[in-house]
C-alpha cells in the first residue's frame, strides 16, 4: 500500500474513535462532539447555529442535541446580551466532569506522549490537509480564533500604555485574550 493511501486509511480509523454506534458514557457521538466543541469554543461561537455548523447537521437536529445535553444537566442556556432572540450555551460543572471521561481522551493521551516537535509537525500537517480539503469543497471549518483574518489586535490603551485588546471584526465585538485561543466557527484563514 502506498503511503498516501495508508495515511488516508489511518485517518479513517482515527475517525472511528470520534464516530461510533450507540452511546458511550450515556452520550451518542454527535452529543459528545457538541459538548466537546462547546467546551472549547469562544463565547461568540457558543450558539445553536454554531453547534449545527460544527457537528455538520441541521439546526433542528442541533436543537435536539442541545436539548438533550441540557436535559442531562451538561449544558445551560442563557439569553444573549446582544440579541434577546438568541442564546449562549455553556458547559455546566456536570458537563465538565463528564468530559473527563470523554471516549477520545485515550487518543489525547497518546498525542500528549509525543515530543513537542512531533506534536507541532502532526498539527501542522493535519491543518494543511484540512485547509486543502476545505478549499476543494469550498467549505469553512472551525479553527483557533487567533489564526483568523477577522481578529484585530490593538496594543495601546487610550493613555498610550501597553495592553492587548482584541476585536472580532466579523462579530464587531471585543474578545478576551483567553478567548483567542479557543475555537470559532466563523473562522476564516488568511489567504496564502
Amino acid at each position: 500500500m502506498n503511503t498516501v493511501r495508508e495515511l488516508t486509511e489511518l485517518l479513517g480509523q482515527i475517525a472511528g474513535i470520534f464516530l461510533f454506534e450507540g452511546p458511550k458514557q450515556g452520550l451518542r457521538d454527535r452529543e459528545w462532539m457538541a459538548l466537546r466543541f462547546l467546551a472549547n469554543a469562544n463565547r461568540l461561537s457558543r450558539t445553536p447555529s454554531a453547534v449545527a455548523n460544527y457537528v455538520g447537521t441541521t439546526r433542528g437536529n442541533a436543537s435536539h442535541l442541545i436539548s438533550e445535553l441540557e436535559r442531562l444537566g451538561y449544558l445551560a442556556k442563557t439569553p444573549s446580551v446582544n440579541d434577546k432572540r438568541s442564546v449562549t450555551l455553556s458547559v455546566t460543572q456536570n458537563g465538565k466532569k463528564l468530559l473527563v471521561r470523554d471516549p477520545v481522551n485515550v487518543m489525547a493521551d497518546a498525542l500528549a506522549a509525543l515530543d513537542d516537535a512531533s506534536k507541532t509537525g502532526l498539527r501542522d500537517a493535519l491543518r494543511h490537509v484540512l485547509n486543502q480539503s476545505d478549499a476543494a469543497r469550498q467549505a469553512h471549518r472551525a479553527d483557533i480564533c487567533k489564526r483568523c483574518i477577522f481578529l484585530r489586535e490593538a496594543r495601546a490603551d487610550d493613555k498610550g500604555e501597553a495592553s492587548a485588546e482584541f476585536t472580532c471584526r466579523f462579530f464587531r465585538e471585543a474578545i478576551s485574550k483567553d478567548e483567542i485561543e479557543l475555537l470559532c466557527t466563523s473562522f476564516e484563514r488568511p489567504k496564502q
